[in-house]
């Protein structure tokens, strides 16, 4: 039996390292803990490490060192299992071109165990438009309906935890759509949601939390809300009635910028700490002074900004330390 500390994590990683024969390491001591009834974004760079350490979760590639349990099952040991309560949409299409969808979908399940339930595959291929396909063979869908049924495939044997490797990449606006409407309707139900994109707007706006791969190594994890908190900027912009040829010295504490033509007055500032020369003040100082203003703006760094950022800081990191060894 699982104790009850594994058992309140749907994933628990430790220690996890991957390096293939060529000598390449994918993965560097990788812990994380995913939350059950969790949507957890990984973002990484290509090659980061992301689809590696899916894969090694879900029972694909075995790693060097380390632990993975799933519900508090060990994914080796109680592999049957572990893979049983996991559902993947990996990036690459691969489906069996001369069955129909019906049969794929329902064979799938079958693959796990499960008995056969024509109500529930019917409720999949329903939610993801894919009911009118159902006698179709899939060589004969496009691209996009293509990933549906990939999707519907992972979703047949009710698993507790999906992961989502890429599910967008490359596919229309609508499934996008729906796939997003259908992630929260699972999450809702209980199901904790794992994925890698590089839509990082469907990250920041699904996400409750964000782990930041970079060269295998988890560099940050993160509430994603605690996060834009605690490394996002803002902007504030101010548009005046009338030009300034400079930023009045009475003004200095606010570390203005007055842009070209005189008519904006631009300060930059962390979220979590806009110092204790706050906003209110400075509108009230511009009036005290007589300057003029008819807009006032403020501009939050986005989720993909921060995730730049973060690579770049990291991989400048890992530069200065090759530096000084």
């Amino acid at each position: 039996m699982p104790t009850p500390a594994a058992s309140a994590h749907a994933v628990s990683i430790a220690g996890l390292t991957k390096t293939y024969a060529s000598g390449f390491q994918a993965l560097k001591r990788v812990d994380l803990d995913i939350r059950r009834g969790e949507i957890f974004a990984l973002l990484g760079p290509n090659g980061a490490g992301k689809t590696t350490l899916i894969s090694i979760v879900c029972g694909i590639v075995t790693p060097s060192s380390g632990t993975v349990a799933v519900a508090g099952h060990d994914i080796v040991r109680d592999y049957r299992v572990t893979r049983s309560k996991i559902g993947l949409v990996p990036q690459e299409l691969a489906t069996d071109a001369f069955e129909s969808v019906w049969a794929t979908v329902s064979f799938s399940r079958g693959l796990f165990g499960r008995p056969p339930d024509p109500a529930l595959v019917e409720k999949v291929l329903r939610e993801l438009s894919l009911w009118d396909k159902r006698h179709e063979k899939i060589m004969a869908l496009s691209g996009g309906m293509k990933r549906r049924v990939m999707i519907a495939k992972a979703l047949s044997h009710e698993p507790e935890i999906l992961f989502l490797d890429e599910p967008t990449a490359g596919v229309d606006v609508e499934l996008r759509r729906d796939m997003w409407e259908m992630v929260r309707r699972l999450r809702d139900g209980g199901v904790t949601i794992i994925l890698t994109t590089h839509y990082i707007e469907e990250a920041e706006e699904m996400a409750d939390r964000v782990g930041v791969i970079n060269k295998g190594e988890l560099i940050l994890v993160e509430e994603k809300a605690t996060l834009m908190k605690k490394l996002g900027k803002k902007q504030l912009t101010i548009e005046l009635d009338h030009p300034l040829a400079e930023v009045p010295a009475e003004l200095a504490p606010w570390n203005l910028v007055l842009k070209p033509g005189g008519h904006t007055l631009q300060r930059e500032f962390d979220a979590a700490d806009p110092g204790a020369a706050g906003v209110a003040p400075l509108l009230r100082r511009l009036g005290e002074l007589g300057i003029g203003f008819k807009d006032v703006n403020t501009q939050q760094s986005s989720l993909e900004e921060i995730f730049v950022s973060l690579v770049h800081d990291s991989s400048r990191a890992e530069r200065k330390l090759r530096e000084a060894a």
